[in-house]
């Protein structure tokens, strides 16, 4: 069972940085092929992809955010990091994490956490 679980959402004011993180239960070598996706929803909005990073360590980004937020991995830790700065009104949502691995073309996804940003 693959558990993913958000941490580092708060509140901050327009211009500042947070970083949020996704930490997943499963072994290393499952976790080192992962891809790893951070979504985010604002209410009254649809989900939009922010940023990915492929198992390989390759990324992108939503045109939003490119330039703001860096997605990194750390694989000892089993851990996804979304540093995001620069941070905007219009960067308020809930931020999801999402994984694939295999072929089984499955994905989990974790609870989500909130991220206000204040102008």
């Amino acid at each position: 069972q693959v558990q993913l679980v958000e941490s580092g959402g708060g509140l901050v004011q327009a211009g500042g940085s947070l970083r949020v993180s996704c930490a997943a239960s499963v072994s290393r070598s499952i976790f080192s092929s992962m891809s790893i996706h951070w979504y985010r929803q604002a209410p009254g909005k649809q989900r939009e992809l922010v940023a990915l990073i492929s198992s390989g360590g390759a990324t992108n980004y939503a045109d939003s955010v490119q330039g703001r937020f860096t997605i990194s991995r750390e694989n000892a830790r089993n851990t996804v990091h979304l540093q995001m700065n620069s941070l905007k009104p219009e960067d308020t949502a809930v931020y999801y994490c999402a994984a694939t691995y295999g072929s089984s073309l499955r994905w989990y996804w974790g609870q989500g956490t909130q991220v206000t940003v204040s102008s």
